[in-house]
């Protein structure tokens, strides 16, 4: 079936950021179970860790696939700096527009707040030759873009091109089918739940329950795994709805700090059970678009 879109009214609109620097929040943080530890975090060129990894194992908290982008390190919450986050959608093109990588393209992967960062995912040939001062520009488009026949789904932080590769599918009675890598039930979601900032942000999976971990097979999630969150209304901020279905996707690695883990940026969701989620070993940005861990060399 061909959906019935208002892409072609979409704005494609440049929005341009700069390498992130990596991070450090404190000479110690604590894990959930009271073990102090210091490992790298959020921010910088990733080498060897990339869309369609797994989440979990890294000796890292947080972790961000590829580059991080940013507009202002300094003023994160401003409105220049939302409005980057807000316009860069996942599947859009990116382009490095300075130093010795300059027009090498990459691929919008999703973004993690609190940091507000961008990540986005380059071949090794490009992360070669980035450095922290080069500047990225990225295509915004997805924001705005609608369902015509359901209504009461909607989408956020999606590039059309990677909802038309996925292989969502209509079913009777006016559902969609959308093929997900695992289901997380509703309080399992931690960081990031009651927030309005559905266009910036992401809400973390909380993974230090072992007993839930395994029931629900999260220790299997990948970097760029599409999820549904189970009775998860992300209409118009972040919040618990019976029926309702929410689908995002994994946008850094776990971390054991409490009340967080895998970090989930929102895509699709509905308050009136219109979505279905079928599970699937395929549904994952970088085998969709044969990017991150899954690129051919």
């Amino acid at each position: 079936m061909k959906f019935q879109t208002n892409e072609d009214k979409l704005i494609r609109i440049a929005v341009q950021g700069r390498v992130a620097n990596a991070a450090q929040f404190a000479e110690f943080e604590v894990a959930h179970d009271g073990t102090p530890f210091a490992l790298p975090s959020t921010g910088g060129i990733v080498y060897n860790f990339k869309t369609g990894d797994a989440a979990f194992g890294w000796a890292g908290d947080h972790i961000e696939p590829g580059v991080s982008v940013t507009l202002d390190e300094e003023k994160r919450s401003s409105r220049a700096n939302m409005g980057f986050n807000f316009l860069a959608c996942v599947g859009n093109l990116a382009r490095v527009v300075s130093g010795e990588a300059k027009g090498k393209k990459g691929v919008v992967t999703g973004h993690h707040g609190g940091v507000e960062h961008v990540t986005v995912d380059f071949d090794d040939a490009t992360l070669a030759k980035l450095t922290l001062d080069d500047k990225v520009l990225i295509e915004g488009f997805g924001q705005g873009f609608r369902l015509s026949d359901f209504p009461g789904v909607r989408l956020y932080n999606l590039d059309p091109a990677v909802f038309h590769k996925w292989g969502i599918r209509p079913l009777r009675g006016g559902k969609l089918e959308v093929p997900v890598a695992c289901m997380v039930p509703a309080e399992l979601m931690g960081s990031g739940m009651g927030h309005n900032n559905i266009g910036t942000g992401d809400c973390d999976i909380m993974t230090h329950d072992a007993g839930a971990v395994k029931r629900n097979g999260l220790d299997k999630i990948r970097l760029g795994d599409f999820v549904a969150v189970l009775d998860h209304d992300h209409s118009y901020g972040r919040t618990f709805r019976k029926g309702a279905v929410t689908v995002g996707i994994v946008v850094h690695s776990n971390s054991t700090l409490p009340g967080h883990g895998p970090g989930l940026s929102t895509l699709l969701t509905c308050a009136e059970g219109q979505i279905v989620p079928q599970s699937s070993n395929e549904a994952n940005l970088a085998r969709i678009l044969g990017i991150g861990r899954f690129r051919k060399k």
